[in-house]
Order: C-alpha cells, then sequence, then structure tokens
C-alpha cells in the first residue's frame, strides 16, 4: 500500500508540474513560474523537504514589488489549501516558516495580511486528516500541530511589533536594550507572556514518526529550535529589565510575573530533550539561571503560593490570554508598531556558536 501511495504521488507530482512548466514558459507570467518553484518544493515525497534552490526562488519575490510578493505568497497558500496530502501540507508549511525567517519585510507582510480581506483563517489546519497509509496519518498530526505552532508565532510577532526570529534586518544590541527599557509593566508583560506561551506550543511537538518523514520532522526541529532560541534571546532582555525594576514592581505586576515565570519553568525539561544540540549548554544554563534569580528576586510572593494560585489565575485569564490566536482576517502588520522604524538585530544560531547574551 506505501510503495502505491508513493508511486501515485510521483504521478502527480510529475504531471502538475509538467503542466506548471508549460504555462510558465511565458515570460510575463511571474505568478506561474511561483506555482512551479512551490509546487517543485512541496512534493508527495516524505523523504526529502523543500530543497533550498526552490525555497531561494520564493524568498527572491521579496526584492520585487508588492504584487510579486503577493503572487508568491498565494502561490504557497493556495497549495496549502488545496491539497489533502500531508507530506505536501507539512512541506507548505515549511516555506511559510521559512517567509517568516529568512524572507524580506515586502514579502512577510503579505504572507501576514493574506487573505487581503475576509475569507479563511489560512493557516487553521485542526481538522486535517491523511488517511492514505499509517505514515501520513502520523504526519497529519504533524500538520496540525506545525500550522498551531506557526499560528503562535505570527500572533507573538503580532505582540512582540516585529517577526520573531527573522534574520532579514539587524539593529544595534545597545539600541535595542535601550527600547525595552521605555516598555511599560505591562506592555513587558504582555511581550513575556505571548513569548512563554510560543515556547509552550513548542513543547507540544509530536514525537518523530518511526516509519518515515524523519528528515522533514528534522527539518521542521530545527526551525523551531531557531525559533526558541530567538525566544530565549528575547525573553532574557526582557527578564534582566525586570530584574532592575524589581524594587517598584506593584503587587500585581509581581504576581504576573511570578505566574509567567512558573509557566517557563514548566517547559524547561521538554525544551531540553527536543531541541538539544540547538544551543549551548552554557547559554541556556545561564538562562534559566537567570529565570530563577528574577523570581527569587521578587520572590517575597513566594510564600504566598495560596495567593499567587488564586489571584495569579484571574489576571491572567484577565489580561494576557486573549491574544495568542489569529482570527479570521487577523494580520500582523507593523507598518505603524513601535519597532516600524528600526531593524531588528539577530544572534547566530548553531551549535558551534556561543551566543553572546549571557
Amino acid at each position: 500500500m506505501g510503495r502505491i501511495t508513493a508511486l501515485i504521488g510521483m504521478i502527480k507530482d510529475k504531471a502538475s508540474q509538467g503542466k506548471a512548466a508549460l504555462l510558465s514558459s511565458n515570460p510575463t507570467s511571474k505568478s506561474l513560474s511561483f506555482h512551479l518553484s512551490v509546487l517543485r518544493a512541496t512534493t508527495h515525497d516524505p523523504s526529502t523537504p523543500p530543497a533550498n534552490r526552490h525555497l531561494e526562488v520564493l524568498l527572491s519575490a521579496g526584492t520585487g514589488s508588492r504584487a510579486t510578493a503577493a503572487s508568491a505568497v498565494e502561490a504557497v497558500m493556495n497549495r496549502l489549501h488545496t491539497t489533502k496530502d500531508a507530506c505536501v501540507a507539512l512541506k507548505s508549511l515549511i516555506i511559510i516558516h521559512h517567509i517568516v525567517k529568512h524572507g524580506r519585510f515586502i514579502l512577510q507582510d503579505q504572507l501576514s495580511v493574506f487573505p487581503a480581506s475576509g475569507g479563511r483563517n489560512y493557516l487553521k489546519l485542526s481538522g486535517f486528516r491523511d488517511e492514505k497509509s499509517p505514515l501520513m496519518w502520523e504526519l497529519s498530526s504533524w500538520v496540525r500541530w506545525y500550522a498551531l505552532y506557526l499560528e503562535h508565532l505570527l500572533s507573538t510577532s503580532r505582540i512582540m511589533g516585529f517577526f520573531v526570529s527573522s534574520t532579514s534586518s539587524a539593529i544595534h544590541k545597545d539600541e535595542y536594550e535601550e527600547m525595552v527599557s521605555s516598555l511599560t509593566n505591562t506592555d513587558l508583560l504582555r511581550e513575556i507572556y505571548a513569548l512563554v506561551g510560543l515556547l509552550q506550543e513548542a513543547c507540544k511537538i509530536p514525537d518523530v514518526p518511526f516509519c518515515g518523514g524523519k528528515s522533514l520532522a528534522d527539518k521542521i526541529i530545527r526551525l523551531v529550535g531557531e525559533d526558541y532560541v530567538s525566544s530565549v534571546n528575547e525573553l532574557y532582555t526582557r527578564l534582566n529589565e525586570f530584574k532592575d525594576r524589581s524594587s517598584i514592581l506593584s503587587f500585581g505586576d509581581r504576581i504576573e510575573l511570578v505566574c509567567a515565570l512558573k509557566r517557563l519553568e514548566s517547559c524547561k525539561e521538554r525544551l531540553s530533550v527536543v531541541f538539544r544540540g540547538i544551543w549551548k549548554r552554557a547559554w541556556i544554563d545561564g538562562f534559566w539561571s537567570l529565570v530563577r534569580e528574577v523570581k527569587g528576586m521578587i520572590g517575597g510572593l513566594e510564600d504566598s503560593n495560596e495567593q499567587i494560585g488564586r489571584r495569579g489565575k484571574g489576571y491572567e485569564s484577565a489580561r494576557f490570554t486573549d491574544r495568542l490566536v489569529i482570527g479570521y482576517g487577523d494580520a500582523v502588520r507593523f507598518s505603524s508598531g513601535r519597532f516600524s522604524s528600526v531593524d531588528r538585530f539577530n544572534y547566530p544560531v548553531s551549535s558551534q556558536t556561543t551566543l553572546n547574551v549571557l
């Protein structure tokens, strides 16, 4: 059954790519050219993730006009919407993740506002099921989780005012820390809750498939692991800021921060297992030390766990739990955000590189 499914997938790939190649031979048909690149990047083969050369073609749309960028994003979204194959859906989601991480702003912007008006939530795949084989059934759980994770990534980016983990721009670290220091406690807490929520969603990543699809899973783990590193960098800056403000925090802000840190610590074990090797051990140990230090500095409430549990839950649900899911027609719009006039700084992500944030 598995071989027949693979053969049918190969036939579909050849047929769709051949048709698209004929149509895209028209030099004025840029959108069809992107369509062909999407087809080549999202084959039915579970053993290969999208090839870099096809991803580069799609990312190149960010160097053109807004209409060009829109054509590339539309090609990816149409592929994601119309497929019932788990491999194709996963590869389409990988392309979306690459646009968030490596795309230029004009391409990211088109992704964030698709569809332009009304329409469906383009990553809402909670009901996705591919029952063609045991492997496709197993990969379907990856599709459902990955789509939800990317929605959280976009939602968190909306709250932060920039695309988390994007490598398309840079800003001097001192200037960025100065901007963070100008934020109110409420804004800082909202951003921390969003980042912690993103890490909590990352913890829900399914187990690596046993019967195939490991290369796809490894690719996704790497991309999400890089988001993890970026999220920790963002949390590091904000926790240091709260460390400086610890003596002047209100009772309510202390409760909020303790609740956020407890949620963050609940992710520690799972994150260390799933993303082992993504970061230097000394670097991540330093981050968790900072979490414990900040928690200790505001730990006057530690002897009042009952009170925190009773009041903190109310604070969390009332102030910060309404912002993690992108609804129909929602967009990650940054043109008027507080960081729209500056670029972002980024730290390199590599198991061979020590990140100089701690």
